[in-house]
């Protein structure tokens, strides 16, 4: 009877004023305007707003009414989630009625939420760990104090993983980590089963991309063969599918953004839990579920030059590190961190953080084809050089402004 564990990734950026190189910004700033100064709020804010009208209420509100109609039930409905730091600030933000609904769903205890970093950093590949480490133990505790739960296993940043973040993630006592089932890693074996990492033997989850993508990419793409995805032909195909577990793991805005509310996205969602629970083989789990019925039925060796992720079709790191114009604002970011933190100034830290996002190195990709698309459909910019100057000028200015001595 195969573990079906359903997860949302919810994340939204601060997104960085395009028109910042091109303008001539005001030397003197006082210290509690130095977002402003930097990041587009307005846009950000309109951006939060659409995305919760059109995802984050009606699909929480779905997902609330299928865990309450399996409440007495043998098998339950249960789904997980993994919010941003970045996210909870926002719906602090702009809409904390948004943030109470998530707390409903840590109140059905259907429902686990991961851990991750804070700032939805690419921290995790730093030489030195004590950002990573910060930005983890920072996650917890808003998770804590705004969501009111304890996170006991472990999504990194766009699911990075070798062998020294599970090792990291272990020694900080977590029961598990989320991956990318990929057929480099995984060779001749199944996403299908729990692993165990090199060496400690902290369990491993791997995302099955294949079913998950039938939903994140292919659910409203009217050429594709299997069009239209109903709940009860997705349910079929889990119900036909071997192993231990099934991971689905995609982006929430996968319901409602992504695929619109016409697409019948949600209507898919609605009847999804009733059509998987029809199947007698198929239950649903959450990741620590999983990984403490199961036992590991192999081990997973991925080095530090071989580090894996779910992003674009190399799953690798490149889709944020592949070309020179990523490289160095990574470097220039990664190389702050001791001025910053000499400072003791709160202000500077968060706005330092805040370059950290993995997206801002995202919109600079110049990966083309099918990642290519994809890019370019998330990113705020008209091309991947006009999303370097932005991040490399605001970076450079932030650096002059605080930590150039004359």
């Amino acid at each position: 009877m195969p573990d079906i564990s359903l997860s949302f990734e919810v994340h939204q950026p601060y997104r960085l004023k395009r028109g910042f190189a091109y303008e001539r910004p005001p030397e003197n700033v006082a210290l509690e305007d130095i977002f402003d100064l930097y990041f587009d709020d307005q846009r950000n804010r309109a951006i939060f707003e659409k995305v919760a009208k059109k995802c984050y209420y009606p699909s929480t509100e779905i997902l609330l009414e299928g865990i309450d109609e399996h409440k007495k039930d043998k098998r339950k409905f249960k789904v997980s989630f993994s919010l941003s730091g970045v996210f909870i600030e926002q719906c602090e933000r702009y809409d904390k009625n948004l943030l109470d609904l998530f707390r409903q769903l840590a109140d059905t205890g259907c429902v686990e939420f991961l851990a991750q970093t804070y700032y939805h950093s690419l921290a995790s590949l730093y030489e030195q760990k004590n950002e990573y480490l910060e930005q983890i133990e920072m996650h917890e505790q808003a998770m804590r104090d705004l969501v009111g739960y304890t996170p006991t296993f472990f999504e990194n940043t766009e699911l990075l993983y070798n062998n020294e973040i599970a090792g990291i993630i272990r020694e900080l006592g977590y029961k598990g980590i989320f991956t990318e089932g990929m057929e480099r890693v995984l060779g001749w074996r199944s996403p299908n089963y729990v692993y165990r990492a090199k060496s400690d033997g902290m369990k491993v989850l791997f995302r099955n991309y294949l079913l998950t993508d039938d939903i994140g990419f292919r659910f409203s793409a009217k050429d594709w063969e299997e069009y239209p995805l109903t709940a009860d032909k997705y349910a079929a195909w889990l119900d036909a599918t071997s192993g231990q577990c099934i991971n689905l793991f995609m982006d929430y805005e996968t319901l409602g953004e992504h695929h619109w509310t016409d697409t019948g996205i949600h209507n898919f969602l609605r009847f999804l839990p009733d059509e998987v629970l029809k199947c007698s083989n198929l239950r649903f789990s959450t990741p620590s579920g999983i990984a403490k019925k199961f036992k590991a039925m192999d081990e997973i060796d991925i080095g530090v030059y071989s580090t894996i992720s779910w992003a674009d079709l190399q799953r690798d790191t490149s889709c944020w590190l592949g070309n020179e114009m990523q490289i160095l604002c990574y470097e220039l970011i990664k190389r702050m961190e001791k001025k910053v933190k000499s400072t003791g100034n709160w202000e500077l830290l968060k706005i330092w953080r805040y370059f950290q996002m993995s997206d801002h190195l995202y919109y600079a990709s110049t990966v083309g084809g099918a990642s290519g698309e994809v890019h370019n459909y998330f990113s705020p910019y008209g091309t991947p050089v006009e999303a370097f100057v932005t991040l490399y000028t605001i970076i450079t200015d932030f650096e002059r402004r605080f930590f150039t001595t004359e």
